[in-house]
């Protein structure tokens, strides 16, 4: 279900930041699926627009007798790839937590808190990008001792 009250931009960059945030610990991918859907997203960002300029050049380079209305399909279908990829994460990014994992999320937020951290993360209905957050200082902290 598309965010309410938000534009197909400000849902890519939702999506942006839900992949900033999200930590590249390989661990992570044994409970969580956003996990292995962040890295495919991250693959995509990173090597499809090469992939698609490579599928626009190539068919020239190699002289193969394509009508340029096909080489410009797959290279704009190709490029569009890291946008679709950043919208599905825009909007996996602003769904709630489900209630298993809201509490678990709430019960993390209470122990760094405790542990004399000031996490200033959302309490009340916690969204998937709040995890990434949530994750993402947890693993900073981890790795800074």
């Amino acid at each position: 279900m598309w965010p309410m009250n938000m534009s197909v931009v400000e849902v890519i960059k939702l999506g942006q930041k839900y992949m900033k945030l999200w930590p590249d610990r390989a661990e992570l991918a044994n409970y969580f699926a956003e996990y292995r859907t962040v890295q495919f997203s991250r693959m995509v960002c990173r090597y499809f627009p090469a992939l698609a300029v490579i599928s626009a050049l190539a068919p020239l380079y190699f002289n193969v007798n394509l009508p340029m209305s096909q080489i410009a399909f797959y290279f704009i279908f190709i490029l569009s790839m890291p946008v679709q990829a950043l919208v599905i994460l825009g909007v996996k990014a602003d769904k709630y937590l489900t209630p298993s994992l809201a509490s678990w999320y709430k019960e993390g937020v209470a122990r760094i808190n405790e542990q004399g951290g000031d996490v200033k993360l959302s309490m009340s209905k916690p969204k998937y990008v709040d995890l990434a957050q949530l994750l993402n200082i947890t693993y900073k902290t981890i790795s800074s001792k």
